[in-house]
């Protein structure tokens, strides 16, 4: 068994187990973040029946997803680094998700290139939930704003995305991250990486998203 399916099966289990005492506990689903991998290290997760995958760069995405995608339809790409609007008519063309919507601009752009291709994407509102000014995402105050200009288009918004401060203990940030979800209704929740994956499972995350702890350390 490859090393990185291992590491995905025992991710699994860690989440199962610290959810085994938690009631209406949903089982999140894992986003295996890719980025930098190359998909000869990526083939064995495919094989062994893993569908959800996570890229942060849309060109390293096009050149390792397009050919694959085309043979496995059932593969889902989730975008979860910062999109420029540049790019979005190729995200668009290739991603299932995008995690990373943080303007009404980038959400006009995604709108337009819908349209134009008749396809339909599911978006998660980022939202900078420790308010740092060098990282992306949408301030606390202004999510309602975005989420109903998002619906003034008609894109399908399922949910709430964060990335907490880092050398931060993550579980009160998850734990109002949930909160204002559930305020929304949404039926997703993406928070949780490879460093606090379980306290974000024990709020409700329903897409996890963990790179190194399954791939190794990115050279």
């Amino acid at each position: 068994m490859h090393n990185s399916v291992k590491n995905l099966l025992n991710i699994e289990n860690q989440v199962k187990s610290s959810l085994s005492n938690l009631k209406n506990s949903i089982l999140p689903k894992i986003i295996a973040v890719s980025k930098t991998f190359n998909m000869e290290e990526i083939l064995p997760l495919i094989e062994h029946g893993h569908i959800d995958f996570g890229e942060n760069k849309v060109q390293e995405a096009i050149n390792k997803w397009t050919e694959i995608k085309k043979k496995r339809p059932n593969l889902q790409l989730h975008m979860i680094g910062k999109l420029q609007t540049n790019k979005v008519k190729f995200a668009v063309k290739l991603f299932d998700y995008i995690h990373s919507v943080d303007n009404e601009k980038l959400a006009k752009k995604i709108y337009e290139e819908q349209l134009k291709i008749k396809k339909k994407i599911k978006i998660f509102i980022q939202v900078n939930i420790g308010e740092e000014n060098q990282k992306s995402g949408i301030g606390m105050d202004k999510i309602t704003n975005l989420i109903n200009f998002c619906k003034t288009l008609d894109l399908e918004v399922v949910g709430l995305m964060c990335i907490p401060p880092a050398n931060q203990e993550s579980s009160e940030y998850f734990k109002q991250m949930n909160e204002v979800n559930k305020n929304f209704n949404f039926p997703e929740l993406s928070m949780g990486m490879s460093s606090d994956f379980l306290q974000a499972a024990q709020q409700n995350a329903t897409f996890l998203r963990i790179g190194s702890s399954i791939f190794g350390l990115r050279s």
